[in-house]
């Protein structure tokens, strides 16, 4: 063999040796949607070629307890994403870091002592079919619906099936009471899943439906010009979703880089445009990139998110009786 042969062998055999030793291997823990991760993770791998995401999907709470479970022997890196009321129930499984984006994100959208951080707010919307309404006025607020003649045509879901729809109910009864939440509870038609209320109103089954944004734009988005999306005026209510790095994590660096990557500007903004995901940064200008408005255009009502969690069983219970008395 030629010295030219050798040398062409011998470069090889370093660029290999230097691809493996730049690659990085993390587990991802995710209970986002396929077509979320995929925007999230193509906008990852471009700024960090060299690292290998492998990933484990689930629902949120069962992930979260595999996590307590292998607490001895971790085998997830990072966790994304999960409300914020569930990861404050875990706080010991988590590994603090400050990541160079978090100035970007505002203090509400931050765990305490940096154990976790938002990546993305759900806004509780009602979701509109104006072609449904046969002459009735769109309502405005929570109110309106709790009047006689909105009875039967308007959807929410069933709050123990859903995290985000546990969350509207929550905001529902801290607004407006016990006996608020029954006015609402008599007049609904009440959905087994998040999807059912959204799609039914796409459908044509319901004239409105109590949803999450990002599912009611993509109906906007995909051309259906009888969509209209109505943030209350007496206040919408928020459900941020965030991410943490596991605790004794054994790709401490993979998951630092794939915690900055999901964090980063970039990666938040091709979720937006692309899956109407509203990012928690401060520095997207949401409205100049879609048709959505910005967080401080929308009246927002408080909820305290881990106060939510600590009441699940007794919001259920109270929502059962209310259902049962109709």
């Amino acid at each position: 063999m030629s010295f030219k042969s050798l040398a062409k062998c011998a470069f090889a055999t370093l660029a290999l040796t230097a691809g493996i030793a730049g690659a990085q291997t993390v587990v991802l823990y995710s209970s986002n949607n396929t077509e979320t991760v995929e925007t999230a993770l193509s906008v990852v791998k471009k700024k960090t070629p060299g690292l290998n995401v492998q990933q484990v999907t689930g629902g949120t709470g069962t992930l979260m307890k595999r996590i307590q479970a292998e607490a001895k022997n971790p085998r997830g890196d990072v966790l994304w994403s999960g409300g914020f009321g569930t990861l404050g129930a875990y706080k010991d499984q988590m590994a603090p870091y400050k990541s160079p984006d978090l100035a970007a994100v505002p203090a509400q959208f931050r765990g305490p002592n940096d154990l976790w951080v938002g990546t993305n707010v759900h806004v509780m919307v009602m979701m509109v079919n104006e072609r449904q309404l046969k002459g009735m006025p769109a309502p405005k607020t929570w109110s309106d619906l709790m009047r006689p003649e909105w009875k039967g045509k308007f959807a929410i879901t069933d709050p123990s099936k859903s995290a985000t729809a546990y969350m509207l109910v929550y905001g529902l009864l801290k607004q407006f009471g016990r006996d608020g939440l029954g006015k609402l509870a008599a007049n609904a038609v009440i959905t087994a899943s998040s999807g059912s209320t959204y799609k039914g109103v796409a459908a044509g089954e319901y004239p409105v439906g109590l949803t999450i944004e990002y599912a009611a734009q993509e109906y906007v988005a995909g051309g259906q010009k009888e969509i209209k999306l109505v943030y209350p005026t007496e206040g919408s209510y928020l459900a941020p979703e965030g991410m943490f790095i596991v605790k004794g994590a054994k790709n401490m660096d993979a998951a630092v880089a794939l915690y900055n990557g999901l964090l980063s500007k970039e990666t938040q903004q091709e979720l937006l445009v692309k899956n109407f995901r509203r990012p928690v940064r401060s520095d997207i200008a949401v409205s100049k990139l879609t048709s959505l408005p910005d967080l401080s255009a929308i009246k927002i009502f408080p909820l305290d998110q881990e106060a939510a969690l600590a009441e699940y069983e007794q919001l259920v219970a109270l929502w059962n009786l209310a259902v049962k008395a109709r």
